[in-house]
């Protein structure tokens, strides 16, 4: 009888090795990178035919730098763009959480932070592209801003202050909100305006709708930081709104 138990014992530790060597991670070494074609690597890519031929699928795999025992990172960052549609700018809008809401599998915490970082980095080198030192229309402002601020989720108020010949002394965020609005306090907006020696202001806000239609409260804040200017010798040239759709100048349209 022991000898019996113990060849049943035998033939049961022998099936648990079957079935365990089934399922190691040697026959998921297939969705490695590492066994792709040399030509068909992201890295490897990049480096011999340039950064353009890449996907964004492939260029956010080199960020994140490896997938999961079941997908390559080419294959973990194209389900992260499903969830976005395939939308960098959308993506470029999302925080740490917001990312690790969406629950890819393959992008913790760490990989988060690295996708986040690196476009927060696109945005700014946009932002320095078409900053403008001379303002000189609604259009040299409105593409800086746009750059800047288009890609915040929810509504944020800011002024550029200029002096007499239309240079940008300073630009100062003085108010941010929810997606529905931020409270705008005239008194600091021209508080500032003094503290830096402003002769002229342009103020902005972006509409995270995308919607570029001003509000009837848009007007009645841009008329009345208009009057109160004046009273400082200070001249509001415009008030522009920025959305991913464009943008849209209170001067350009006569309302200022």
């Amino acid at each position: 009888m022991k000898k019996n138990k113990c060849l049943n014992c035998d033939r049961l530790y022998y099936k648990t090795l079957v079935i365990n060597e089934e399922k190691t991670p040697a026959s998921n070494t297939s969705f490695s990178i590492k066994n792709w074609a040399v030509d068909d690597r992201p890295r490897e890519k990049l480096l011999s035919k340039g950064k353009s031929v890449l996907s964004d699928a492939e260029l956010l795999a080199i960020i994140i730098n490896n997938g999961t025992r079941e997908e390559s990172a080419v294959d973990v960052c194209k389900r992260l763009l499903l969830c976005v549609d395939n939308d960098l700018n959308r993506l470029g809008k999302f925080s740490v959480q917001e990312i690790l809401k969406l629950k890819v599998k393959g992008i913790g915490p760490a990989k988060a932070v690295a996708v986040v970082s690196a476009l927060e980095l696109g945005i700014r080198r946009e932002s320095n592209i078409k900053k403008k030192e001379i303002v000189a229309c609604s259009e040299d402002a409105a593409q800086y801003l746009k750059a800047k601020f288009q890609h915040f989720s929810e509504e944020v108020f800011v002024v550029l202050y200029l002096n007499n010949a239309n240079k940008v002394n300073h630009m100062e965020v003085v108010s941010s909100g929810g997606r529905r609005g931020t409270v705008v306090d005239i008194q600091v907006v021209l508080k500032k305006a003094l503290e830096h020696n402003a002769a002229k202001i342009i103020c902005s806000h972006n509409h995270p709708s995308g919607s570029l239609r001003p509000s009837q409260a848009d007007e009645e804040m841009t008329s009345k930081l208009a009057s109160a200017s004046k009273l400082l010798d200070i001249q509001l040239v415009d008030h522009i709104i920025v959305s991913d759709c464009g943008y849209f100048s209170f001067a350009d349209a006569g309302i200022l």
